[in-house]
């Protein structure tokens, strides 16, 4: 007799087989599937299964149709590379990055919102000082310094915070898109004053594509969709005993924010550009001569026991609000 490396399962529990049919079948493979030793996969696979195959009924999906959605698939896998990941591009077109994010990152008082990382982030920023450069010698576009402080949800300074910030240059592209990129370049690592201020400079970032060369690109213009996501500075902030926060600062105006490719935007997270002209001040700020674009903007972070209620808070009026609607 073949030997199996399957473990034993104990099958005494199910029910007797019944023929497959289309009213059969999602029992039949919850069933099978209640076997799961873990009970939060087991929970999740058992909603996943129930969605799914209510899709599939209420559509009368065709052979043909779920062939095409395989072979789709299929291609979002063979795209993918160290250097492009096609699932995180669906899954952010769909609209799951950000549906996850949001659940996962309540808002909490005043606390800066999340918004989704994005396919560019990279872990070899360049230090640089209070006030330096996240741009390249080969600087161009609109020079822009940025400035404010890092807070906690009462208001208290946070000291020392590691800020990552990231965006792309004045053509639109993140430096990762270079096939001759070599090193970082418009990112830069930094870390609060003692006061909780920060500082540095960098150009205004431009609306930009997504890839479109791939299968996501082909869905999108399936759907009648454009691939823009409007123009954004990318901001990751990391402090003891607080939650990490993960958002990007859009600009009002920007023709893409009602429409942002993946999702991203929110309304807290969009903002004002000053205009400076003065040539003192340009020069105080690092920049050769005016004009230039200021932006101020706190950020307040939120402690991780806060997060850790928040999320609990959230989770429990989820479970309410099904109970009244099955109710």
């Amino acid at each position: 007799m073949a030997t199996s490396n399957t473990p034993e399962f104990d099958l005494s529990k199910l029910p007797d087989v019944s023929d497959i049919s289309p009213e059969t079948i999602t029992n039949r493979v919850n069933a099978i599937n209640s076997l799961c030793p873990n009970p939060r996969q087991k929970f999740i696979m058992e909603r996943l299964i129930t969605h799914l195959h209510q899709v599939v009924s209420e559509t009368n999906l065709t052979t043909e149709e779920w062939m095409t959605a395989i072979l789709f698939l299929t291609r979002v896998g063979q795209t993918c590379t160290d250097t492009r990941q096609e699932f995180i591009l669906l899954s952010d077109v769909i609209g799951v990055s950000a549906l996850v994010d949001s659940i996962n990152h309540p808002k909490v008082g005043d606390s800066t919102e999340n918004t989704v990382l994005g396919p560019f982030f990279t872990e070899d920023s360049a230090d640089i000082p209070h006030g330096g450069s996240i741009a390249s010698a080969k600087e161009s576009g609109t020079p822009m310094f940025v400035c404010g402080r890092i807070l906690d949800t009462s208001g208290q300074v946070i000291p020392n915070a590691k800020i990552e910030t990231w965006e792309t240059d004045a053509e639109g592209f993140y430096d990762t898109q270079y096939a001759d990129r070599q090193g970082p370049d418009y990112r830069g690592r930094l870390k609060s004053q003692q006061d909780g201020s920060y500082a540095f400079r960098g150009i205004v970032p431009v609306a930009y594509p997504t890839p479109g060369d791939g299968p996501v690109g082909d869905l999108l213009k399936s759907l009648g969709r454009h691939q823009f996501r409007p123009a954004h500075l990318h901001m990751m902030i990391e402090a003891p005993g607080f939650e990490t926060l993960i958002t990007a600062l859009f600009f009002r105006g920007d023709k893409y924010l009602k429409s942002d490719a993946v999702f991203g935007v929110k309304t807290s997270l969009i903002v004002d550009l000053q205009d400076v002209t003065s040539n003192e001040e340009a020069r105080a700020k690092g920049f050769e001569s005016a004009p230039f674009k200021l932006l101020k903007q706190d950020f307040v972070l939120v402690k991780n026991e806060e997060a850790k209620k928040a999320r609990a808070e959230r989770a429990a009026k989820t479970v309410l609000d099904e109970a009244k609607v099955e109710g």
